[in-house]
């Protein structure tokens, strides 16, 4: 099913939808010192005080160097660190790992995950993922699509941003998986979900984790519990090719595992988390060598997704 975040604009039909239900909203944080405060501050004023649609907001955050944590606090956030929510071995660092761990400490029954670089944020961001799940009981799982424009330093182009969705995951998805092809945006990082389905979802530790809800969904045959809804358009801060390189090699990761899993491909040997580029300065190349190791934690609930094999 698909919607528009405007079908979710009358604050009293989704108060009588909600009836005794507890909605989170969980914002994973590195350095977002200037766009975390408008989100906050939004949240809170229009979906908390002016009327209860959220329960609780919160920020985990990734031990930020910037401003990020005591703006958020400021504008009304409850902030944690990732590495100080339970339980504290073995910490890792990524956005995955955030959310996993907003699940230890969160009680909504509800729980709404939204980045925290988004420039163009408005209350439809939330009240059109958590809409669905409140009005039809027969959605568990709400994801996020929209127009992403790119900046470049020529200005802003109307398209051009997902980069890593339309080069890598949609072409692997139409060769592996195209039953989730008609999911418009895989690697959305704005989408809601019922607590008890989320606990029982792996997260692997960094970006890896979106794609990774969605196969381990598919493999459970849960694909027709996921609705879409359209929020026309994100803007965020547009990250270079180095980094998008590191996002793809995380990714990549985290798909062949469920590949090897689901049978559709065999892995002769472990995979390497030994990421290797290049880099350009005047008319040399330095050699890039970076360990980005996925590492996957657990579902909370005992009842996961069979035959993966899973780090702890």
């Amino acid at each position: 099913m698909r919607f528009h975040y405007e079908q979710f604009s009358d604050p009293g039909q989704l108060m009588d939808w909600k009836g005794n239900q507890r909605v989170t909203v969980c914002i994973p944080t590195l350095n977002e010192e200037e766009t975390i405060g408008e989100i906050v501050a939004t949240i809170r004023r229009d979906l908390m005080d002016e009327v209860p649609l959220v329960d609780e907001l919160l920020v985990i955050d990734s031990a930020s160097t910037d401003a990020t944590r005591r703006i958020a606090a400021k504008a009304g956030a409850a902030v944690h660190l990732a590495s100080d929510i339970p339980p504290t071995q073995e910490v890792y660092q990524g956005k995955g790992e955030n959310l996993w761990k907003a699940l230890h400490i969160s009680t909504g029954d509800i729980v709404c995950y939204i980045d925290g670089d988004i420039a163009n944020f408005h209350g439809g961001f939330v009240t059109g993922l958590i809409g669905p799940l409140l009005q039809h009981d027969h959605i568990d799982f709400v994801k996020a699509y929209y127009e992403r424009p790119l900046s470049n330093g020529d200005g802003s182009h109307s398209s051009g941003g997902g980069r890593v969705s339309e080069i890598l995951i949609r072409p692997l998805l139409s060769l592996f998986y195209p039953e989730l092809t008609s999911i418009y945006q895989p690697l959305a990082g704005e989408y809601a979900a019922r607590r008890p389905l989320l606990e029982t979802l792996a997260f692997p530790s960094g970006y890896g984790v979106e794609i990774a809800h969605l196969l381990d969904l598919l493999a459970a045959g849960k694909l027709s519990r996921i609705a879409q809804t359209d929020l026309v358009k994100r803007i965020h801060r547009n990250r270079g090719d180095a980094d998008l390189g590191k996002m793809a090699f995380s990714i990549l990761q985290v798909i062949f595992r469920r590949l090897e899993r689901d049978g559709k491909l065999d892995l002769n040997q472990p995979l390497p988390d030994l990421y290797q580029s290049w880099m350009f300065e005047d008319s040399s190349a330095k050699p890039v060598h970076e360990r980005l190791p996925e590492h996957e934690r657990a579902p909370i609930h005992t009842e996961r997704i069979h035959g993966l094999p899973l780090e702890c």
